[in-house]
């Protein structure tokens, strides 16, 4: 259906270039890829994650196991938060240098994840910081090797250039992207999962079906993109209420892990437009808000905004969770109610005044879309123009359930 909206005569790339181990006892790959670190002359890495899940998951022992057996040594550094910050970044490189790292293992969800590869950039280029990295000081061409365990299944970020960060002083939650970023090697193993509380499941799970609605969307798509979009949406329709049923079931884990992987190719793809740029402000804002909350609480209202530019393809894609759209403009509403049901559904029905913001904070929000660095170029591609008009429309519409 949306195929007769190609232009065949515009060229666009085809990224896929990490190399992903993705199964139950991918973990057990650690080992080959120490002795591929030791091969390269790593002696010494810095191992960048957060929180406890690390070493719950066994995650922790099979690094310190395979980094032992290579010769190689870890400089761990565990701090890192939901939302990761420039400063705690500019930490995890400072104690990287001091160790003599020269490659980088990141254990965790996005957070870590993005950290991780933003220390990376720091180790390959001295003196620089991570404020300087997210404000576009300077445009990094090279970034120690990284590695990825993921223990999530939502960002994408074990397969694509992308990377988050927050300037607390601030409120800015810019984005990067470059071609140094792509982990050397990734592993997504089902097993590392199977713990997620129900709701952060349903966040990351919610995060994949953004990306995968804005980079099938977005002036920069391509029919992979488009592809792998609809390919995430309906394995998340499928497998997210089996892993809340029964968090342990390591197939729903593994589709999931799957479908997250799937949209951070996508979105390496096609990019991101408006649900992540308003999100950012808002997480920059209450940096205690799940990104993926975020996205639930404003995807409704994009969806209806960009539904009459992107008919087809959204029809396509979004029928596994919104079945019977023809694809037609008049249907926006539809196509967006649809959405929200969808989210109320799987347990998020939660509006952005659920979580503190009202009409006071629209004014602030829209001026951080305008003024943190990157979110200009992910609005530029929106298949609507991104106006401040449209985007104060978005979080109001988003204040509340739909009409």
């Amino acid at each position: 259906m949306w195929e007769e909206s190609v232009n065949i005569n515009e060229v666009k790339e085809i990224r896929v270039k990490t190399t992903v181990f993705l199964g139950v006892g991918a973990i057990d790959k650690m080992d080959f890829i120490a002795q591929e670190l030791a091969h390269k002359g790593v002696k010494s890495v810095l191992c960048v994650t957060g929180g406890g899940s690390y070493k719950r998951t066994g995650a922790w022992d099979h690094v310190q196991k395979a980094c032992a057996a290579h010769g190689i040594k870890i400089a761990l550094y565990d701090k890192v938060t939901p939302n990761p910050t420039t400063d705690s970044i500019d930490e995890a490189a400072a104690l990287g240098r001091d160790n003599g790292a020269s490659a980088v293992i990141c254990i965790g969800g996005g957070s870590p994840i993005d950290a991780g590869k933003s220390a990376a950039v720091l180790l390959a280029n001295p003196g620089k910081t991570a404020e300087e990295l997210y404000t576009g000081a300077f445009a990094p061409d090279k970034a120690a090797p990284i590695v990825v365990i993921n223990l999530t299944h939502g960002t994408g970020s074990e397969a694509n250039r992308f990377a988050v960060a927050t300037i607390t002083r601030l409120n800015y939650k810019p984005a990067i992207a470059f071609e140094c970023l792509y982990p050397w090697y990734s592993i997504d193993d089902p097993a590392l999962m199977a713990s997620l509380p129900a709701k952060q499941t349903r966040y990351v799970s919610i995060d994949a079906v953004n990306h995968s609605i804005e980079a099938a969307t977005s002036k920069a798509t391509n029919p992979f993109a488009i592809l792998l979009a609809g390919e995430c949406i309906r394995l998340v329709a499928r497998w997210l209420p089996a892993a809340e049923e029964n968090p342990g079931d390591l197939t729903a884990r593994y589709f999931l892990a799957y479908a997250a992987l799937l949209a951070g190719v996508s979105f390496d793809n096609g990019l991101l437009h408006y649900t992540h740029a308003l999100e950012h402000p808002l997480s920059a804002v209450k940096p205690e808000l799940a990104h993926g909350l975020g996205l639930a609480m404003i995807v409704p209202a994009v969806v209806e905004l960009i539904y009459p530019s992107s008919a087809p393809v959204l029809a396509q894609i979004l029928e596994p969770i919104v079945p019977g759209l023809k694809g037609i403009p008049a249907e926006a509403h539809a196509a967006a109610s649809g959405v929200e049901q969808w989210l109320e559904s799987v347990n998020v029905p939660e509006k952005l005044t659920a979580e503190g913001f009202g009409e006071g904070d629209i004014a602030r929000l829209v001026e951080l879309t305008q003024t943190t660095p990157s979110l200009g170029l992910l609005l530029s591609m929106a298949p609507v123009d991104a106006t401040p008009e449209r985007i104060e429309t978005i979080y109001r519409v988003s204040m509340k359930t739909l009409d």
